[in-house]
């Protein structure tokens, strides 16, 4: 009896929670590991709401000194969007090298058949929903979204981007072609507006999967034959073309960038519009020069092309994680190369697709991101 009496003596009054104040129980509660508290949310609308308090954000945000890319509590994705997975996008998740049992659901936030996924950065999801007219800008992980009204009715599009950092909100690039000729917009989240620029037609004419990436402080592109980049300055509206030529004998050329200093380029070589080969090229940020990097392996490359059997419209490019991801339109594997180990290698068909496929693979790069404010 006096050992039972001792333990419940030692035991903490649980109705000492309610009396404790409020910033103190937020600094004690934000030392739960992130992936249990999240389970916890939906529990308590109060602790929902503590996701977003300052202790939380300075904890785990990217830009506390605490955090790092390498800390992250959660894995990074391929996300596939396929016509065949209606509202349900299958994860291979590129920390431990398989596909995720459970696909990322979005029903609740886009109950509308008509949405599709158009581009993903920094953890938010870009969908056009045509019934309303209108973009989705979405966090699935913090479980907030955004209505982006089209800036024009009627309002078509060839091409779109979305641009999101950290700190500093998004932008959403679109480019709509208008005849002949082409006009770009792009929303700003900082100001909740669309501002309205010239395009650039040379773009359009080509490959309508590859998204232009920022790099240095502008949108880059690649245009169709005779190849050159351009970039927009997406304050202003400015394009300019770059002054570095592209290497010889190029079939189709893809841009990539790491997101911080590298630029890439990803090119079939050959003649008469036949390649023959692939290549990786590095742009040299002094001489402006592109430097070879790699060749193809001579399988893959053969199996790549055959895949795309010279419709190189079909061929897009991105960057996930220190990956450099090739794909086609048409084809359910990835081609991607490792750049610290300078491999390539190919990503396993998704389990769940069925064994008649249609083409309309569409992948991304999806890196959860709990502080992505839509």
């Amino acid at each position: 009896m006096e050992n039972k009496k001792m333990i419940q003596s030692n035991q903490m009054d649980p109705k000492i929670w309610s009396r404790l104040p409020e910033d103190v129980l937020e600094h004690l509660l934000s030392f739960l590991p992130l992936k249990t508290f999240l389970k916890l949310r939906s529990t308590c609308k109060h602790f929902k709401t503590l996701l977003f308090s300052p202790p939380f954000i300075s904890k785990h945000s990217p830009s506390s000194s605490s955090s790092s890319s390498s800390s992250s509590p959660f894995s990074s994705f391929f996300l596939l969007s396929h016509p065949q997975f209606p509202r349900q996008y299958p994860l291979f998740d590129t920390v431990h090298n398989n596909w995720r049992n459970l696909s990322l659901c979005i029903s609740p936030v886009l109950p509308s058949s008509s949405s599709v996924l158009l581009s993903s950065s920094n953890g938010l999801l870009c969908f056009s929903r045509s019934s309303s007219s209108s973009f989705i800008i979405t966090n699935v992980l913090a479980r907030s979204s955004r209505v982006v009204k089209y800036p024009n009715l009627p309002f078509s599009f060839e091409s779109v981007t979305l641009i999101s950092s950290a700190n500093n909100g998004y932008n959403l690039f679109v480019m709509s072609a208008f005849g002949s000729s082409s006009q770009v917009f792009v929303y700003d989240s900082l100001v909740h507006s669309w501002s309205q620029f010239g395009g650039f037609d040379l773009i359009l004419n080509e490959n309508h999967h590859q998204e232009g990436f920022f790099h240095d402080g502008y949108l880059w592109f690649i245009t169709p034959e005779p190849y050159f980049t351009v970039c927009m300055d997406l304050d202003n509206g400015v394009w300019k073309r770059s002054n570095f030529e592209l290497p010889s004998e190029v079939t189709f050329a893809r841009l990539v960038s790491d997101g911080d200093k590298k630029m890439f380029l990803i090119s079939g070589n050959g003649s008469n519009g036949i390649s023959r080969s692939m290549k990786l090229w590095e742009l040299n940020g002094d001489s402006k020069i592109w430097v070879e990097v790699e060749n193809v392996p001579e399988l893959i490359c053969r199996k790549f092309l055959s895949v795309c059997y010279h419709n190189y419209e079909h061929v897009y490019c991105f960057w996930h994680k220190g990956l450099i991801c090739v794909c086609c339109y048409s084809w359910p594997e990835i081609l991607y190369y490792k750049v610290s180990r300078r491999t390539w290698h190919w990503l396993p068909k998704c389990p769940s697709l069925p064994d008649k496929w249609s083409c309309g693979f569409r992948w991304f790069s999806f890196v959860p991101e709990l502080y992505a404010f839509v």
